[in-house]
């Protein structure tokens, strides 16, 4: 095998097997597993986020697994810097490191490094944080429709402060987020290898129900009830969660909550696929490929 340092990304949409998959590849490759799902970073939010369990925790070392607090803040640069310093020390160990995870943007701020936007109007935020209490998330939903159909079709978009901060870049400057998100690439010490996993939408779909089934009979109802006095922080702003804050308030029935869940969920997933669409150079498996089929083309690859 070359020398070369490799960094194996597994990608693809929520409820896929990127986990599976990924602990299978490290196993295989005696190395260890950097999690860029953002939304996993949390050790308060553990159901609904859908955590490894802990006996894949136990089959290999993985980073950035429910290792910070919701009430800390964490973003997506501070993550570039942590997961570039880690690597490079498990690449004193290892010619190959697994990183796995659906977030986009994290994949990228790694892969690639992060977009230099250019400063804005701090007055703006402010009028957008107003609109979002007294308007309320569609309205600047909308807005965003009309200003960046492609950052609208791509980010977060159930997450008011990534709506607040696509907004603020265009208002502020006149130009889409998206003209900004030219990826000028850094330079990696690593080369990269891209593993897509993928399936029929409704599989998909169906994937996505059962998973969000099981995470109420694992006790994410109690989970998301004693985060509820926090629903204001920006770690809690995404699906799972969301919706049963509006339960609590009243807003919706139990049985709404659920099919809500299930309904933003799935619409994450189409964000997901669409995100990883972007990618020239992600080999695509369907999710029932056998893991020794993907380790072959892998190790082919290296």
């Amino acid at each position: 095998m070359s020398k070369q340092k490799t960094l194996i990304t597994v990608v693809g949409p929520t409820a896929i097997g990127k986990t599976s998959l990924s602990i299978s590849l490290a196993n295989y490759f005696k190395t260890e597993i950097i999690s860029c799902d953002s939304r996993q970073f949390y050790k308060e939010m553990r159901i609904g986020t859908a955590v490894p369990s802990n006996e894949e925790l136990k089959c290999v070392p993985h980073h950035f697994i429910q290792s910070r607090s919701i009430h800390e803040e964490y973003n997506v640069g501070q993550f570039e810097k942590d997961a570039i310093n880690l690597l490079n020390l498990l690449f004193l160990k290892n010619d190959i490191v697994i990183m796995v995870g659906g977030s986009g943007l994290y994949v990228d701020a790694v892969l690639k490094g992060l977009d230099n936007f250019p400063d804005v109007d701090k007055n703006i935020r402010k009028k957008l944080i107003d609109e979002l209490e007294q308007k309320g998330l569609d309205y600047l939903q909308n807005q965003l429709k009309k200003l960046d159909i492609d950052s609208y079709n791509t980010i977060a978009i159930g997450n008011p402060q990534r709506v607040i901060r696509a907004l603020e870049i265009c208002l502020g400057t006149g130009k889409p987020y998206s003209y900004f998100k030219k990826n000028a690439n850094k330079k990696r010490n690593f080369s990269s290898l891209l593993i897509g996993l993928t399936g029929d939408r409704e599989e998909v779909y169906q994937r996505i129900n059962l998973r969000v089934d099981n995470m109420f009979d694992e006790g994410l109802l109690k989970e998301a009830k004693e985060l509820y006095k926090f629903k204001n922080l920006n770690a809690l702003q995404t699906v799972g969660y969301r919706e049963l804050f509006d339960f609590f308030d009243g807003n919706f029935s139990l049985e709404t909550a659920i099919e809500e869940i299930k309904k933003n969920t799935r619409r994450f997933a189409k964000r997901q696929s669409t995100w990883f669409r972007r990618y020239t150079d992600i080999s695509w498996f369907d999710y029932r490929t056998n893991h020794d089929e993907i380790i072959k083309f892998i190790s082919n690859k290296l």
